[in-house]
């Protein structure tokens, strides 16, 4: 035989038990995102943890991180409330309250609005023309509920929202406040209240006292509305308006 055919049968026998090898795309391929992951994983890491962070700064911003409100109370004022007042306000009411939207807190929210600002500095004037741009969008949008003022007459001839006894609207021709409004040191509930103390930075200066004491020559009342867009849970907060107009 010649050793040609010798060679050919040797093949054929060899391509008989022959079997291609596995496939080797996939550990190609997990090799490749393994090598990639080594070198890059850092990288998405920190992208990862950027992310988070814009995303809970745009959540802020947007009040997406945030309880909804049971119901608001517009504070219109010559000077602004320190914070440890406010904090004592949102506490009083949380106390008397109860959680109307169901999300298992009493959250109240306090807004600041400053009116009447005599001094000419312009900065100064400015704060007071953005604030009441800020007080007539809580108006518009029926954001507040309540309001606590150091002069409900002005309130009321600038914008007669203030309710009669029932909750109606006053007449055209009424710019009073005669029974619309409650001193807040003759209304029980919260004059007789331990409100604790504040302290606050005013002109560079640290200044201290009673919270009762800077809160008592205040006026609270309640808005009415004239359309038929109300605050949310209007009903709740009328009962709430009750209660402390019993005491």
């Amino acid at each position: 035989m010649r050793i040609g055919n010798l060679e050919d049968l040797d093949k054929s026998a060899k391509s008989e038990n022959w079997n291609p090898p596995p496939e080797t795309a996939p550990q190609g391929r997990y090799k490749k995102w393994k090598n990639w992951w080594y070198y890059y994983k850092w990288y998405v890491v920190c992208g990862m943890i950027l992310l988070g962070i814009a995303g809970n700064i745009a959540g802020s911003a947007l009040g997406l991180w945030q309880k909804t409100p049971d119901f608001q109370i517009a504070y219109i004022g010559k000077a602004e409330l320190p914070q440890d007042t406010i904090s004592a306000l949102e506490q009083a009411f949380q106390s008397i309250a109860s959680d109307f939207n169901g999300d298992g807190t009493i959250t109240v929210q306090i807004n600041q609005y400053i009116d009447g600002i005599t001094n000419p500095d312009g900065d100064t004037a400015y704060y007071e023309y953005a604030s009441e741009i800020a007080l007539i969008g809580d108006i518009s949008d029926c954001d507040s509920y309540f309001f606590l003022m150091d002069d409900p007459n002005q309130f009321q001839r600038e914008f007669q929202l203030l309710a009669s006894p029932d909750g109606s609207c006053p007449d055209s021709a009424d710019y009073s406040v005669d029974d619309k409004v409650i001193a807040w040191q003759d209304c029980p509930v919260f004059s007789r209240m331990e409100l604790g103390s504040y302290s606050a930075i005013v002109a560079g200066e640290t200044r201290s006292g009673q919270n009762q004491e800077l809160l008592s020559g205040l006026f609270l009342g309640r808005r009415c509305f004239f359309t038929g867009d109300t605050a949310k849970y209007a009903d709740k907060c009328s009962e709430l308006w009750d209660y402390i107009h019993r005491f």
